[in-house]
């Protein structure tokens, strides 16, 4: 039997609005849809240092380490459905709602029960579709700490606890300076649009970095053709540049597993530096087989 014990834990709980509809509608298209917009969750989900628990029917279960981190994940998650859903139509958008609760539960294997997740649960269940419902001990924590807004819902009665459990929406893509509770709306506004599963738009930071390196490489190209000797040897510093230009691009990217694509992006640095001193010999297949192994490995473990 698996051990059982208890942890402090951040529980993650989502799910479909209207589900049941959906999948009357369109079985094959929602069950793809479905799909997609789970994977893309798990990615954030696991971006932020967390871990899908379970998932069942349209349901989803998380637990994190770190408060904040929690919040973020959910609101990253809202703003990336929400550009996939303004892109269709209307009685065909899949809008989750999502729960965060901070609480004890219980550990049995890789599953986790108990009044912290039942909680979670209910929370999800009172947020609007495409909006995110928190407990006052998840906001105790994040009020100060997250760039969003959150309004007072008062308490929320749920199962098997006595008194009701206090309760916030959060309002994304506002300050999270609050109103008073008697000036707050009943209901969270919608997540404001953002790209679905894209390359996030480049940060200044970012694009400076590769304008000083597309500066340096068309610098050290000039002086290589102005002192042509016939060898090309900028092409060992360029194949530099644009392996620390792809890494530079996946620290900051959200579309893929950050590891895994910095192995990926090192493979190519290495072969490319097997085919510029080609001797007949392809003998990077070593050290990439060797990536190939701890990116199979990192694969299972996500799986």
């Amino acid at each position: 039997m698996d051990e059982t014990r208890r942890k402090l834990t951040t529980i993650f709980c989502a799910d479909v609005q209207d589900y049941t509809r959906l999948m009357g509608a369109d079985e094959e298209g929602t069950l793809a849809t479905l799909k997609r917009c789970r994977e893309a969750m798990g990615r954030l989900i696991e971006s932020h240092g967390g871990r899908v628990v379970n998932t069942w029917g349209d349901g989803l279960i998380a637990d994190f380490p770190s408060v904040v981190e929690a919040v973020r994940a959910a609101v990253d998650t809202q703003n990336e459905l929400a550009g996939f859903n303004a892109r269709r139509p209307s009685d065909g958008r899949m809008l989750f709602r999502i729960g965060i609760n901070l609480g004890d539960v219980i550990v049995e294997g890789e599953d986790i029960y108990g009044d912290g997740v039942n909680i979670a649960a209910r929370l999800q269940g009172s947020a609007a579709p495409g909006g995110i419902v928190i407990s006052s001990t998840v906001y105790d924590q994040v009020r100060n700490k997250v760039a969003v807004g959150f309004e007072f819902l008062g308490p929320l009665m749920v199962k098997n606890v006595e008194e009701g459990v206090p309760s916030y929406a959060v309002r994304i893509g506002e300050g999270s300076d609050e109103a008073p509770p008697s000036e707050r709306p009943a209901f969270a506004r919608p997540p404001q649009p953002a790209a679905f599963m894209t390359e996030p738009r480049p940060a200044p930071q970012r694009r400076r970095s590769f304008a000083v390196l597309g500066v340096v490489a068309a610098v050290l190209v000039g002086i290589n053709l102005l002192t042509w000797d016939g060898v090309f040897w900028a092409r060992f510093p360029l194949l530099v540049f644009a392996v620390l230009a792809a890494l530079v691009w996946n620290r900051d990217q959200t579309r893929f597993n950050r590891r895994i694509a910095t192995l990926a992006i090192l493979s190519l640095g290495i072969i490319g530096i097997n085919v510029l001193t080609w001797s007949g010999t392809f003998w990077a297949v070593w050290p990439i087989l060797g990536f190939a192994a701890v990116i199979g490995l990192r694969w299972s473990m996500r799986r």
